[in-house]
């Protein structure tokens, strides 16, 4: 009987698990000290997963900041140890560097955060932001750097059309 239950609560667990999707692009600004309002629609993401803890970090390829939830931030984090290897000198110097620029995060009771003065620096941040949701993170930019990224409309639509369909050609 007490597998029963036992089963029964784990299944009910992974079945009430809701998986994050942030979307959305919005514009917000970051205070005298740093500090920026996460928006409420991320919030509530965060909240109906059961997400408290934060990590924040420079992109690998852009110059913008990526919040991760605690638990993708350790699944990304296990998917990256596992490519590594603890006895290469470069393994282990990428596995540091990748690490030593992280930092934890916690909002507060207004749903505010504060993102360092050197990661606002390496981001390029000033005071407007725009926050990209990405899935299961959210991307903080500067409204310029972001602009420099996108495509056009045009070249948007072939690139779209050239990844949809290169399937197609198997």
């Amino acid at each position: 009987m007490k597998w029963g239950i036992f089963i029964y609560l784990c299944n009910r667990f992974l079945l009430n698990k809701v998986r994050m999707r942030f979307l959305g692009n919005i514009e917000a600004k970051t205070d005298a000290k740093g500090r920026a309002f996460l928006p409420a629609v991320f919030r509530k993401v965060l909240q109906a997963s059961g997400e408290e803890n934060l990590v924040l970090r420079k992109d690998v390829f852009q110059k913008c900041l990526v919040l991760y939830p605690e638990s993708v931030w350790n699944e990304r984090l296990d998917m990256l140890k596992a490519q590594l290897r603890p006895w290469k000198p470069a393994h282990q110097q990428m596995f540091r560097q990748f690490v030593s620029e992280a930092e934890v995060v916690t909002l507060d009771g207004n749903g505010r955060f504060l993102i360092s003065k050197r990661l606002q620096k390496v981001a390029e941040i000033d005071q407007d932001i725009q926050f990209i949701g990405m899935d299961d993170t959210v991307e903080i930019w500067s409204p310029k750097n972001l602009t420099q990224t996108l495509k056009t409309e045009e070249e948007f639509g072939i690139e779209f059309e050239n990844i949809m369909n290169a399937g197609d050609a198997l």
